[in-house]
């Protein structure tokens, strides 16, 4: 058997998410398809750094598998292009050492959110952005970015059907920059591990700081009090990218 990494970008609008699901359209259903079809079997089994949501993007998600024939890597990367539909693209193929696995090798993610500006919905952005049509000011938004950095206890923005028991993260970077020329505001955020839409939460508290709704120090409230029914929103999925993952 042979260990591969890929590295690949996709849209989620017409995906159930990553993670495979019965009767389900998912990016890993496609993958170990495509897999099974290269290597004659119905289906390799590949490990990905991470399930994205329904609707979610990624411009960098990671996947690693065994396969019963060694294809060089260049090779893997074109036989896997021309398996797949228009809505995924392998970037990447590379050999990787035995142990390596997508998800509990990686040592850090980085997501981007976009948040659209405009008064109404533009409908060909509409799969792609978030939506806020307030007034922001993000001045406070950054005061507040300030407070999601560091090692904390996010039980209040994670999702109630996450399994996970332990909510505290590391957020290592969280900027916001203002993108005039397509009207909208990008987040990122980088740490060491997310939870259940944890990401679409922050950035609706966020928002709702921005906008004079929330306390610009409410995060460090929020921190205390370990009560996702206070943290209240969750941004629409669609304007989520899982960017980068790091190893």
């Amino acid at each position: 058997m042979t260990h591969y990494k890929l590295t690949l970008a996709y849209d989620g609008t017409n995906f159930a998410g990553y993670q495979i699901q019965p009767h389900q359209r998912t990016v890993q259903g496609v993958l170990q398809k495509a897999l099974g079809k290269m290597a004659k079997v119905d289906s390799i089994h590949i490990d990905g750094s991470g399930r994205t949501d329904s609707g979610v993007h990624a411009l960098g998600q990671v996947v690693s598998f065994d396969f019963p024939i060694e294809i060089p890597e260049q090779a893997m990367l074109r036989a896997m292009n021309s398996l797949m539909p228009l809505d995924i693209e392998i970037l990447k193929a590379e050999f990787a050492p035995e142990d390596f696995h997508a998800r509990y090798s990686a040592k850090g993610k980085r997501y981007m959110y976009r948040v659209a500006r405009g008064r109404f919905t533009d409908p060909f952005n509409r799969l792609y952005t978030g939506h806020w049509p307030y007034p922001l000011d993000l001045a406070k938004v950054q005061i507040a970015l300030d407070d999601v950095v560091g090692t904390h206890d996010f039980t209040s923005f994670a999702a109630s059907g996450g399994v996970i028991v332990n909510k505290v993260r590391t957020i290592y970077e969280a900027t916001v920059r203002d993108d005039p020329e397509h009207n909208e505001v990008v987040f990122e955020f980088y740490g060491n591990g997310f939870l259940y839409n944890m990401v679409r939460i922050l950035v609706a508290t966020l928002l709702e700081i921005g906008s004079g709704r929330r306390d610009v120090h409410d995060f460090l409230r929020l921190y205390e009090v370990k009560d996702r029914q206070q943290a209240r929103g969750t941004a629409p999925a669609s304007g989520l990218y899982l960017k980068e993952v790091y190893y």
